[in-house]
């Protein structure tokens, strides 16, 4: 759960543009901790989320799993490069629903 938090944070942050060091001082805690908190090695507290979801305009409930979603059992993936990072903020950002649907499905037939 840590690690899912701490990549939604990331997706956000990158989705806006925002670099870490601006993210962290928003926040109030060091660029290394903020780090930490990203990449699931630190528990982000339920009062530090509160002030990160604010600081990037989002509900808190957005930086938790879809509870639809199967959970991922996988601790060793790697984390996403800067390419995938990119291609999520910028995915993060669509509006529509079914544009979004059909993205999903394209690069799934691509991936085939």
């Amino acid at each position: 759960m840590d690690r899912a938090v701490g990549a939604r944070i990331a997706s956000r942050r990158a989705a806006l543009g925002w670099s870490q060091a601006r993210l962290a001082t928003a926040v109030g805690v060091s660029f290394q901790q903020l780090q930490k908190y990203e990449s699931g090695l630190n528990r982000v507290s339920a009062s530090r989320l509160h002030r990160i979801a604010g600081v990037l305009g989002a509900p808190v409930a957005d930086f938790f799993p879809d509870p639809a979603e199967p959970p991922s059992h996988d601790r060793d993936a790697p984390p996403l490069n800067r390419e995938a990072r990119g291609m999520l903020a910028a995915f993060a950002r669509i509006q529509e629903a079914p544009v979004r649907r059909a993205l999903v499905q394209l690069v799934q037939a691509l991936a085939a």
